[in-house]
């Protein structure tokens, strides 16, 4: 796979991922649900919308994985040299990053005796690193075939809403954006991590309050998020692994230009060069 610019610096830092959403919308870890579903007696009204979250899933993956097809990188596994070990899986956990330790512990709960948790040990002693001791030389292939079984997918579903989606769209919420703004917070945790230093997602929206007021506070949402942006591209520049700034300037900018604060279809982007489209 060609190079790509990677995510999260925040369990480097000593800071956990996996820090639980102050908001009531957090999927319990254990607790099993359908990728995109939504509760009967609540309404949808942004990027949580099924056909939202399915276009957010495309967006990051022609960031994370080149591509729009998110559901065929269950199986994607590889070390990128970034310094987190281990990158695999929908939304690049990581075993130097804590995320990864979690996903496995997930799937051994539901599924006793599985072909990954032979490796919680090891992966519990790399977390923090970016060590391949204990996992060499098979653990890519037995990622690709626990990436087979569906409760495997649907442990990767459910990490990523508890620890990215969820928490990112809960804020933009309560920060009164709407779905181009929530993305804008997921496409943050995901590559930033959900912590509080300058280069997490906190941090970067600290940096943003500190130039404009978010809707919620009564400031313009076209202002705020530019600020956001900004934010996010210093961040970004912190580290030579994320210095291509394109998912940010010829992706979110270009949404943020036109107006297209509801992540309306058709959508025309770039990510390091290469177009995508969205009809």
């Amino acid at each position: 796979m060609e190079y790509r610019p990677t995510r999260r610096t925040t369990l480097l830092l000593g800071l956990s991922l996996a820090a639980v959403p102050a908001t009531g919308l957090a999927v319990s870890r254990y607790a099993p649900h359908a990728d995109a579903a939504v509760r009967p007696t609540v309404r949808a009204t942004g990027l949580d919308d099924p056909a939202k979250k399915e276009i957010a899933m495309q967006i990051v993956c022609s960031a994370e994985n080149s591509s729009l097809d998110w559901k065929s990188q269950y199986k994607y596994i590889e070390d990128i040299d970034d310094g987190r070990g281990y990158t695999a899986g929908i939304i690049g956990f990581c075993s130097g990053t804590h995320d990864m330790l979690e996903l496995v512990e997930l799937y051994a709960d539901r599924k006793p005796n599985n072909v990954l948790q032979k490796y919680l040990p090891a992966l519990r002693k790399v977390d923090g690193s970016d060590s391949h001791a204990g996992l060499d030389p098979n653990y890519p292939r037995d990622w690709r075939t626990a990436a087979k079984d569906s409760v495997f997918q649907q442990c990767q579903n459910d990490e990523r809403d508890r620890v990215y989606f969820n928490p990112a769209v809960s804020r933009g919420k309560s920060d009164g954006l709407r779905t181009l703004g929530q993305f804008c917070y997921y496409d943050a945790i995901v590559m930033h991590g959900d912590g509080d230093d300058a280069t997490s997602f906190g941090g970067i929206r600290k940096r943003a309050l500190a130039k404009a007021k978010p809707p919620a506070q009564g400031g313009n949402e076209t202002t705020y998020l530019n600020a956001f942006l900004d934010a996010r591209v210093w961040a970004m520049k912190q580290e030579e692994a994320h210095s291509d700034t394109s998912r940010v300037d010829t992706a979110q900018r270009v949404f943020l230009r036109n107006g297209n604060f509801n992540l309306n279809t058709p959508l025309d982007w770039k990510v390091y060069g290469d177009p995508y489209h969205i009809g």
